[in-house]
């Protein structure tokens, strides 16, 4: 009995940590979105700037590794699929297969996980710089809402290059994937986007910008969010920007599975199987 407590507590403990987590981020989220449109201590020019930077180096300079990354993913995909599909003689179910593994599925968790590995940290050890050495403080004697000018652009900026790789990695891996395995297989180019353009349907594009938006604004909150947990001392930073790491994948993945699962839930309905 007395370890059967001891797990409820344990659990009870467990879950009021993170809805009291979860509460904090989507209250920044707020304040830094309210603060944005309201305050005017610091000029559109200064926001601007900040997210142009932010979305030059997670959105652009994460292109060379992308490319690699959608060229691997893409010709392994498309070889795997068109040996086995080959077998089973549904060569022209290929379009299909890699939409679903590439636009719906893989596409989104990879490109997160690279944002996160790039810019997820150096978002979280910044800000978190930035509040062990007072400068937080400093733009705040200024009359400068740290919320609006460090929080905001970041976010944003970070959403939108999040969309961008996502896009250039599913092109990437669709197409110039299908270019680097045309030496080993003789499917023809017209075929092949035949089949891809048969098989993308209007929940795709629903499908890309929910999955991808919202684990850009995951990323990218809980990273402000950990960066701003400093409290006095450098060696905080580390602790918080690995935090920052653990809880930003934790969530993408549940977010995302959330969304694949009521997807082909809703399919299976319309189809009358559940």
């Amino acid at each position: 009995m007395t370890s059967l407590l001891a797990q409820i507590d344990s659990l009870g403990r467990f879950v009021t940590k993170n809805v009291e987590y979860t509460v904090r981020v989507f209250l920044m989220v707020y304040l830094s979105l309210r603060a944005a449109i309201l305050d005017k201590a610091q000029g559109f020019r200064q926001i601007v700037g900040v997210l142009s930077s932010q979305i030059y180096f997670t959105g652009w300079q994460a292109l060379p590794l992308i490319s690699v990354l959608a060229l691997g993913v893409g010709s392994v995909m498309i070889l795997q699929s068109l040996s086995n599909l080959t077998l089973l003689g549904g060569t022209q179910m290929i379009g299909s297969f890699l939409i679903v593994m590439i636009l719906r599925e893989a596409g989104p968790l990879l490109v997160a996980l690279v944002v996160i590995a790039r810019s997820g940290t150096a978002v979280a050890s910044e800000i978190g710089n930035m509040r062990a050495n007072r400068e937080i403080e400093a733009l705040e004697s200024m009359g400068i809402n740290p919320l609006s000018f460090i929080v905001f652009p970041r976010v944003v900026g970070g959403v939108l290059s999040v969309l961008g790789l996502a896009f250039y990695f599913n092109a990437i891996a669709l197409i110039g994937g299908f270019l680097v395995t045309r030496f080993f297989q003789d499917m023809s180019l017209t075929f092949y986007t035949d089949s891809l353009m048969k098989a993308f349907a209007k929940e795709d594009v629903l499908i890309f910008f929910l999955k991808n938006g919202f684990s850009g604004m995951i990323i990218f909150v809980v990273s402000c969010y950990q960066g701003l947990s400093v409290k006095r001392s450098p060696h905080e930073v580390p602790q918080v920007t690995t935090q920052a790491v653990v809880n930003s994948i934790i969530f993408v993945v549940i977010f995302n599975l959330m969304v694949s699962a009521l997807f082909y839930l809703n399919q299976l309905r319309s189809l009358g199987v559940v």
